[in-house]
This record gives structure tokens, C-alpha cells and sequence, in this order.
């Protein structure tokens, strides 16, 4: 598979390079933003909620158990790297990019 500047293929899976907008509406996929996918949430960014609605958001997106995904950098930021034990083609798919 070709790189994206948002998506890159790791020894085992792959990581996500995201801009997330939490307070949201809804929570969806809605685009790129520079070299990161777009994230809107429905959740607050307090006590870590934001986080957790965005890993649980993904584990439904991808049809993965959230323990295939670890946020690695990003906690307290709009820019979060996200690894997920997947595989590529896997994740193109479901985000729909």
C-alpha cells in the first residue's frame, strides 16, 4: 500500500496520525486536516473523555476490540498519534479515505 501522510504501516499494524474537534455534534471522520485525519467527537475535552470516546469511536469504526489501539502521543492535544494492531488495507477500508 502507498503512505499517506496520515497513515503509516508499522512492524505490526499501523498508526494514525490525527487532528481531533472535540465537543462535536456527532462524532465522524471528516477529512484530512494538513498531514492528519480529521476526527469530530461528542465528547468533552475533560478527564480524559475525549480519549476514551475517540478510541471507542475508532474500535467501532474499525470492528476492532478497543485493545487493538493505544494512544501514543497526544493525551492532552488536538494532535494524537494513534498505533493499532490492523492491518493497512483494513483501516483504509473502514475509514473510507
Amino acid at each position: 500500500m502507498s503512505e499517506t501522510p496520515w497513515l503509516r504501516a508499522l512492524r505490526q499494524g499501523v498508526a494514525l496520525r490525527l487532528h481531533i474537534q472535540p465537543g462535536a455534534k456527532k462524532s465522524e471522520v471528516v477529512g484530512l486536516h494538513g498531514d492528519a485525519l480529521k476526527i469530530r467527537l461528542a465528547a468533552p475535552p475533560v478527564d480524559g473523555k475525549a480519549n476514551e470516546a475517540l478510541l471507542a469511536f475508532l474500535s467501532d469504526r474499525l470492528g476492532l476490540p478497543r485493545a487493538a489501539f493505544s494512544l501514543k502521543s497526544g493525551q492532552t492535544s488536538r494532535r494524537k498519534v494513534i498505533e493499532i494492531m490492523a492491518d493497512e488495507a483494513l483501516v483504509r477500508r473502514q475509514i473510507g479515505l
